[in-house]
């Protein structure tokens, strides 16, 4: 029998072949198949976004100048000026002109600026630009605040220190309407196709009967344990998720990530009680050997069953974890089908996510010489029950969101300050 991966080259082949078609399109990873049929899934058709968002003194932004910038940065990269869809039922890439705008949202009066922002977000429209700029004021502040908004099925987190590096040479770059020139266009759409047919090809090689036998018994005791939503528990006025962070001091070397599995253990278990097995995810991955560092979606998602009921083992879960990588590269809907063919009835809905990022991996934003400070607009919407990020650096940045329809506050920050606890430096020895 073939492969998912196999059978979607086949789909996606047959649709290419045709020639039938004055427009491009480009094949979709497992990553993208994923945030797609999510998307897909949501009453909603709510695509999941990744936001970055600076604040600039007063006047330091030119809209015009910013969106020139933009669209030539959207210009340079196939996956930043192609619109996700599904044609005769194959996801695919449409490859567009860059259209990327400087949107200014109007408050409502009494609104806050991060108000405004949620709510210019919470707006967007599926069928419109994988990028799209935002830009509100700040008067208590006297600043600009700069949301970068992308579809993440079209960009993964190592995308995202290009972006910004990127657009901020863009912005300085005269004359401010220059476009790339036709070839280098050309070449990069090119080096994106050739990356993911690699990808591709890799996911292929993945599907084999040992890895998906290996995932059906490590995940086959998960179910999604989260309450059902009752979005009567938001409280008045309050936004669709609650956050919390705290910056601890860094460990030698960085936190291990079989330690960071552990903690979220530790959080899920004040969140869903003890004795559960609770799918986690988390991305994992990198472009494939031999391939350009293209803009894209290459990270894959692998779930983690945190079993709730057991005192960690950091040995345990550090030998379960590099078994996991070794069969990190089948692709997520492949996985979910091989657990649900062994008899789970998981369905690959995840309870809890957790991200990494290196600090030093992020360079800021500038323009023209003006560095932003990088800021985080809570209460925007959450796919999963709770969510878990952490930059580690000089220090330790945890943060964790969690959906007020699904998980309490008190509840939640019970959570956190268990996952805070396993992730706090063990006291040095006395001397």
């Amino acid at each position: 029998m073939l492969s998912i991966t196999s059978q979607y080259l086949a789909r996606y082949r047959r649709l290419t072949a045709a020639g039938d078609r004055s427009d491009v399109l480009l094949p979709v990873t497992g990553a993208q198949r994923r945030f797609l049929l999510v998307r897909s899934l949501d009453p909603s058709g709510r695509p999941d976004l990744v936001p970055m968002f600076f604040a600039f003194p007063y006047g330091t932004i030119d809209p015009e100048r910013l969106r020139a910038a933009a669209r030539r940065l959207a210009a340079r990269h196939t996956a930043l000026r192609s619109r996700p869809a599904v044609v005769r039922g194959t996801p695919v890439l449409r490859v567009a002109d860059p259209d990327v705008d400087v949107t200014r949202p109007a408050p409502i009066p009494g609104e806050r600026p991060t108000d405004t922002l949620r709510r210019a977000l919470s707006s967007w429209d599926a069928q419109g630009s994988p990028l799209r700029l935002f830009l509100v004021s700040d008067e208590e502040r006297e600043e600009d605040v700069l949301a970068i908004a992308l579809d993440h099925a079209v960009c993964d987190g190592r995308s995202l220190a290009r972006i910004v590096d990127e657009l901020g040479a863009a912005y300085s770059e005269e004359p401010v309407t220059a476009r790339p020139e036709p070839g280098d266009t050309e070449a990069e759409l090119a080096a994106y196709r050739d990356t993911v047919l690699r990808q591709l090809a890799a996911e292929e090689r993945a599907e084999t009967p040992e890895a998906a036998a290996y995932w059906a018994d490590r995940l086959r005791t998960l179910q999604a344990h989260a309450p059902s939503p009752r979005p009567a528990r938001v409280p008045d006025g309050a936004s669709s998720s609650g956050a919390a962070q705290i910056r601890l001091p860094a460990h030698d070397g960085g936190v291990p990530f079989p330690g960071l599995l552990d903690a979220c253990r530790a959080a899920a278990r004040e969140l869903y009680g003890p004795d559960l097995v609770i799918p986690l995810g988390y991305p994992w991955g990198g472009r494939p050997s031999g391939a350009e560092p293209v803009i894209g979606c290459f990270l894959n998602t692998v779930a983690f069953p945190a079993d709730t009921g057991r005192t960690p083992d950091p040995e345990e879960t550090a030998d379960a974890w590099w078994d996991d990588l070794d069969r990190a590269d089948m692709p997520f809907d492949a996985v979910v089908t091989a657990v649900r063919a062994a008899g789970s009835g998981w369905t690959g809905g995840l309870d809890g996510l957790l991200t990494v990022d290196d600090a030093s991996r992020r360079p800021p934003l500038r323009l023209a010489g003006v560095e932003g400070r990088e800021v985080h607009v809570d209460g925007r919407p959450v796919r999963g029950p709770f969510a878990v990020s952490v930059t580690q650096g000089a220090e330790i940045h945890l943060r964790m969101v969690w959906d007020r329809a699904v998980l309490d506050d008190t509840t939640a920050h019970r959570a956190f300050d268990a996952l805070t606890h396993a992730l706090r430096p063990a006291p040095h020895p006395a001397v």
